[in-house]
């Protein structure tokens, strides 16, 4: 069908001083357009951005914007980190399963949704590509739609499509996608952590992995698992591997067998070429993914989520580093919870030991203005590179001896000491 597109100048003048914009996120982050917005700044103001997480180099941040351009962000990445903590920035706190009530319900309503989607098919349907997450609740609840279409966007299946009658102003795009390898990021603790995590896997298991270098430690560990599920917020290219060994099959998900469910992913060509037009993966609305109620229908889910500090009663610290907010809540809780309730299912908490300065992550209490993601209510399996320490069950002072002998050993006689002060020296069993 014929396609009527326009210039990426034209299509930012749909944009107003004082305008509440959606913004396109990961993988999806429509560069072209943004950069045509930091060259519309002199007309502009107050532009309200709300995004989950964006890649790549934003001009908009650039100090010489602050009065033009304000995040108010659903999960904090690294190029609008300093936005966030500096004068034209905010954080919003909210499950990643709860942010499309924040449209539909008009908490945060939109005036523009600013996409980056496939090209359009013989019946004039693109796709959301590696993200679909939020991005169809703020197209469908937007008052206007941009969206760069870009030959390089993968055609997801699932929940992404949507009309070139829904989008009012397209514009073109031949820009490659992100390239992010996070195996290439995998410290020797790391690989150790993911072996260990490995051990806990079953087969049959349906897994969920949260960002970061861990999760690809652990599928590079799985080689020994058999029928693994995959039902999970996101996903990168370790799953493509075991998706060609026949280590994962899906088939024993009581949710959508036969298919990856995910609602983004994030990864190298390998990944968007592997996805593109292929119906063994759904990418479905994060509102979905992320359900308690969904997620606990699988079997033997394992999930595996970070920490940026946790103390010795099992509270998880994962989006700030004292006040300063350094990501967000996004669906740890979600996928932690789901797998608790799971029949035979695994919540885990992997962080290395220490800091890169040796500073334990494992602490007394965590930072002031911390900000607490998963309650010690939430914990079962925290792992380090040191060992596993299984908390259900236990008394606090038990969970922190538990949580001290898997602490860095150079961090270990100053925990004993805290927890001396805090527990005493004794401690009640009962077989």
């Amino acid at each position: 069908m014929s396609v009527q597109y326009t210039s990426a100048a034209e299509a930012i003048r749909l944009i107003a001083p004082g305008h509440r914009v959606f913004v396109h996120g990961s993988a999806a982050t429509p560069l072209l357009l943004l950069n045509e917005l930091a060259n519309q700044a002199p007309r502009l103001s107050n532009v309200e951005l709300i995004a989950v997480s964006t890649l790549g180099q934003l001009d908009i941040t650039k100090p010489e914007f602050k009065d033009k351009f304000y995040f108010n962000s659903l999960f904090v990445s690294d190029n609008i980190r300093k936005n966030i903590n500096g004068e034209n920035g905010e954080y919003i706190p909210i499950f990643l399963s709860e942010i499309s009530r924040l449209f539909e319900q008009g908490i945060l309503p939109l005036d523009v949704a600013m996409l980056h989607v496939s090209p359009p098919d013989q019946h004039g349907y693109c796709s959301l590509g590696t993200s679909v997450d939020v991005a169809k609740s703020a197209l469908k609840y937007a008052k206007k739609v941009i969206a760069q279409v870009n030959p390089n966007m993968p055609r997801t299946h699932g929940d992404g499509f949507v009309h070139v009658s829904k989008i009012d102003a397209l514009v073109q795009c031949t820009d490659g996608l992100p390239q992010v390898r996070y195996a290439d990021k995998i410290s020797a603790a790391e690989q150790t952590i993911g072996k260990l995590i490995a051990g806990l896997v079953e087969d049959r298991s349906t897994l969920q992995m949260g960002i970061g270098a861990i999760p690809d430690a652990v599928l590079q560990s799985l080689d020994h698992c058999k029928d693994l599920g995959i039902h999970t917020e996101m996903f990168s290219d370790g799953v493509i591997d075991l998706l060609k060994k026949g280590v994962i099959t899906n088939a024993y998900k009581k949710k959508h067998p036969g298919k990856v469910v995910s609602a983004f992913a994030i990864g190298t060509d390998k990944l968007y070429q592997a996805i593109h037009d292929n119906p063994a993966f759904a990418f479905l609305e994060a509102s979905y993914v992320n359900d308690t109620r969904v997620i606990r229908t699988n079997p033997k889910v394992v999930a595996i989520n970070s920490a940026i500090e946790i103390d010795i009663t099992g509270q998880v610290c994962a989006d700030s580093i004292g006040t300063y907010q350094y990501s967000g809540v996004g669906g740890q809780m979600d996928f932690i919870r789901g797998a608790s309730l799971s029949d035979k299912g695994k919540p885990i908490i992997a962080l290395t030991s220490a800091t890169k300065k040796g500073e334990s992550k494992i602490v007394p209490t965590l930072k002031a203005g911390a900000g607490v993601v998963s309650t010690r209510a939430h914990m079962h399996y925290i792992v380090t590179e040191y060992g596993v320490a299984n908390l259900y069950g236990k008394n606090l002072h038990q969970r922190a001896l538990a949580l001290m002998n898997i602490a860095h050993p150079a961090n270990r006689e100053m925990l004993e000491k805290e927890i001396i002060k805090r527990f005493g020296s004794n401690q009640y069993y009962r077989s």
